[in-house]
């Protein structure tokens, strides 16, 4: 009987994890930007790298929170954080319909929007899910990250775009911060638990989760600075190349329809993808199998700024999110496997610290190219060479080993 209620609160652990995906930042935000980027640049008429700046700023602020609010979790548990985090976010979104013409108020407003967000957001929801499951980790990290934030970061664009006329950029994040609360507050809040072994570490003092590195003894291996440069940089600068289909499409002469027709195809893939990932990492359990889907990325990177046509762009869409999927799949199982269980809120978080800059950072830089150059063309071509070094990294990754728990990856027990 303690294996069925388990197995019960394990799926709608999972249905929480998916849902609280389904609303974050990255759906809210990351995802829309591109929406909202033209109309607010040209009300207050500021260029648009002093736009997309504020990316960079909720990216500094997010590297700096997300080790902090691991650790918190490694200590207090994540359920509390999480939701109080859903709560922020949503408000913090909403009162952006107060911006006006002060560039300062309007970084301070996105500022918040990137603390509320961090204490929510996937790699501290990646934590609850590793907790609960072990041999299928993959595939449940796959399906609730992919799922919840591929749905989320399909469903939201289009939301905005269908309301941007209709209610101006002003009343669309409103509408965007209540669906933030309406949807995620219910679900996270009836089935969103810490495990059980958690829960026993915590009070009982439990050696369940006691294998694993904490963040000195990761930060002191190879593999945690080749995670942090192959994979983690990678998948920031692939969130970037997400937030900018918008403008780069139309300032080749597509419309906002087909535009945004391509990123709901590039969100849909890596939604998909995050989960077919998932799936064959518990499988085949080597890091070698992300390479072809780095050049999967750098392909339809290249035909969505170089190439012609609605089939190539459909086609650029497709590719890239194979890499994002894989990209974002892989990160926290590795950190998982490579690092174990018992700092995994406060390791994780440090990683996720390298994805949020290269997802903040990157897009001022894009845009500051932009508005130097007329085009994304220098751009897309700095970012294939990136991911290209970041994919020769991945060889140098050592191999998970055999299937079985964290305790029996190498490198662990010695850490002890």
């Amino acid at each position: 009987m303690q294996t069925v209620a388990r197995d019960r609160a394990a799926t709608r652990l999972a249905i929480a994890a998916t849902t609280g995906n389904l609303v974050c930042i990255t759906a809210a935000i990351s995802a829309t930007f591109g929406t909202f980027l033209v109309p607010i640049s040209q009300e207050f008429g500021w260029p648009r790298a002093a736009v997309s700046g504020v990316l960079g700023l909720i990216a500094i602020l997010s590297a700096l929170s997300y080790p902090l609010i691991g650790r918190a979790m490694d200590r207090v548990g994540a359920r509390p954080i999480i939701l109080t985090g859903n709560a922020l976010l949503a408000l913090s979104v909403a009162l952006l319909a107060l911006t006006n013409g002060n560039i300062w108020l309007f970084y301070f407003q996105f500022g918040i929007v990137g603390l509320a967000g961090a204490m929510c957001a996937s790699p501290m929801i990646a934590k609850v899910v590793s907790n609960w499951f072990d041999e299928r980790r993959g595939l449940m990290l796959g399906v609730t990250a992919g799922v919840g934030n591929g749905v989320g970061a399909t469903v939201v664009p289009i939301v905005a775009g269908v309301l941007l006329p209709l209610l101006g950029w002003r009343g669309t994040y409103v509408a965007i911060g209540a669906i933030v609360l309406v949807v995620g507050a219910p679900v996270l809040w009836l089935w969103l638990r810490d495990s059980p072994d958690v829960e026993r570490h915590r009070v009982e003092k439990s050696q369940t989760l006691a294998k694993g590195m904490t963040p000195a003894e990761a930060a002191r291996t190879a593999r945690f600075w080749l995670l942090l440069i192959a994979v983690a940089s990678g998948a920031g600068a692939m969130t970037a190349v997400f937030t900018h289909v918008v403008p780069m499409m139309m300032d080749r002469g597509f419309g906002l329809g087909e535009a945004t027709g391509i990123v709901v195809i590039f969100a849909l893939v890596t939604a998909a993808w995050q989960v077919v990932t998932g799936g064959l990492l518990d499988t085949f359990r080597s890091p070698i199998l992300i390479v072809p889907m780095y050049v999967a990325a750098m392909l339809g990177l290249a035909l969505l700024e170089f190439g012609h046509g609605g089939m190539t762009m459909t086609a650029a869409g497709v590719l890239l999110g194979i890499g994002m999927g894989a990209e974002y799949a892989a990160l926290s199982y590795f950190c998982s496997r490579y690092f174990g269980l018992r700092h995994f809120g406060s390791i994780n978080g440090i990683l996720y610290a390298a994805v949020i800059l290269a997802q903040g950072l990157t897009p001022a830089l894009m845009d500051m190219s932009y508005d130097r150059t007329g085009s994304y063309d220098q751009a897309a071509t700095a970012l294939i060479g990136t991911l290209a070094a970041g994919m020769v990294l991945l060889f140098f990754l050592p191999s998970l080993g055999r299937r079985g728990s964290d305790a029996e990856m190498p490198g662990l027990a010695a850490a002890e």
